[in-house]
């Protein structure tokens, strides 16, 4: 295990590195960077899954194979970004005391404290926080693959509260839009408070024209449905606009992100005509596994994982009274909306389409990567999803792909985001999120 003198740090990855992103090595510039066999051993056994897991390690041994080529990988190959890449394996005759090899994890492991014990700097990159425990009491500098990660304290909101002179916000109310020097994103709000009123207003940031134009509080019913405070206005806001087609709505349970999404859709598709239907899906186990398992036909499959969006299909339908349909089988039957997983998403084309993930959080950012990139021409694509409810082992708050989508497109015009932070399913709802 000879260590490469051309490399200062050596970097060893875990399997769900490379399962998280597939081209995950090419993050790691003019260094050394290490594959364990074992890693070779999960990846082939992964590959034959049908989730996202699957392709990605489908994915990932492609990308080994093509950048292994033109060497030999058990010496190191040079590879585009500077970088070394070896595969080594472990040496059974050198292990720490007590330390167990009855799993590939931990063979993995030992991969990085051998090389290690050989001499140099290594560090041993998971997204496994209990590998990376394990790592760190071996002595190895543990870290999380932080490519792809932001810092949800500071996730962008979407809206500002701005104290301003009652001139402008006389100015704004009458005439329906001010003049806008500060150079702000597109789609940025602005909760506007003066001395002389009680009540806020509300204007959005209009980047070409560079004025802030009021937004009217008082908005008629979307599919039945009103909103019950300004951050609901704003979703409406950016949900009902064409000329955005991508819209993150982040906030705890009961702040009304799926609910305003559905109800917009119905309306842009039954009455405004804007697209030809709606389409709602969601990851439909979140600990990556497949449908496939569960008994009968797929509709009986998905009725489990879906009826968090039939209860609030069945609430739209109690307010939003439509000829003829007056049930959420009545609008599935008629093509008006479709749920599906996202497991069949994959491969398709979605043109004039108002699409729905739902729970988005527990999407890695390369799946909403492919996910967004399905939107065809004339689509609108929405996500929702609470950051700090994943069930994902290997996401948290600050990796998971709906934020990291909210940072890498905020300031571009076809994009609006929402913070959402008021509960208004009820005082007991807002009391769990707060306190549990």
């Amino acid at each position: 295990m000879a260590r490469s003198e051309t490399a200062q740090k050596t970097f060893v990855l875990d399997t769900n590195v490379l399962i998280h992103r597939p081209d995950a090595i090419l993050s790691f510039r003019d260094q050394e960077v290490v594959i364990p066999m074992w890693v070779l051993e999960e990846l082939d056994r992964l590959k034959t899954f049908s989730d996202e897991r699957g392709r990605n390690a489908r994915q990932a041994i492609r990308f080994l194979d093509t950048v292994g080529r033109p060497g030999n990988l058990s010496a190191g190959v040079k590879i585009e970004n500077g970088s070394i890449l070896r595969v080594v394996s472990t040496q059974p005759d050198r292990i720490p005391n007590d330390f167990l090899q009855d799993k590939a994890d931990n063979k993995i492991i030992l991969t990085a404290w051998q090389i290690q014990e050989a001499g140099g700097t290594v560090f041993f990159v998971s997204k496994d926080i209990n590998a990376r425990v394990k790592a760190a009491a071996l002595g190895l500098k543990a870290v999380d693959y932080e490519k792809q990660k932001v810092d949800i304290t500071k996730l962008y909101t979407g809206f500002t509260a701005l104290d301003t002179r009652p001139e402008t916000y006389r100015e704004l109310e009458s005439k329906g839009s001010v003049p806008w020097a500060e150079e702000t994103f597109p789609n940025q709000f602005y909760m506007i408070r003066d001395k002389e009123h009680d009540e806020e207003i509300l204007g959005r940031y209009r980047k070409e024209q560079k004025i802030l134009e009021f937004v009217d509080h008082k908005l008629p019913a979307v599919a039945g449905v009103r909103p019950l405070n300004t951050e609901q206005r704003i979703a409406l806001e950016l949900l009902l606009d064409p000329a955005v087609q991508l819209v993150t709505l982040v906030g705890k349970a009961g702040t009304g992100k799926t609910l305003l999404a559905i109800a917009a859709g119905l309306r842009q598709t039954m009455e405004d005509k804007t697209y030809k239907r709606v389409l709602v899906s969601r990851p439909v186990i979140p600990m990556g596994k497949d449908i496939g398992y569960l008994p009968g036909a797929k509709n009986e499959k998905l009725s489990h994982w879906m009826q968090p969006l039939f209860d609030n299909l069945e609430f739209i339908m109690s307010v939003y009274h439509r000829p003829g349909i007056k049930t959420p089988e009545q609008l599935i039957s008629s093509n008006i909306i479709e749920l599906e997983a996202l497991s069949y998403i994959r491969g398709r084309s979605l043109p004039g389409q108002f699409i729905i993930i739902d729970e988005a959080q527990n999407l890695s950012p390369h799946e909403v990567k492919t996910i967004v990139s399905r939107a065809g021409s004339d689509s609108k694509v929405v996500l929702t999803g609470d950051p700090y409810q994943i069930d994902s082992p290997y996401l948290d708050a600050n990796s998971n792909g709906l934020t990291f989508l909210v940072e890498a497109f905020k300031g571009q015009d076809l994009f609006g985001h929402v913070l959402m932070t008021r509960t208004e399913r009820s005082a007991l709802a807002e009391l769990a999120t707060v306190l549990l």
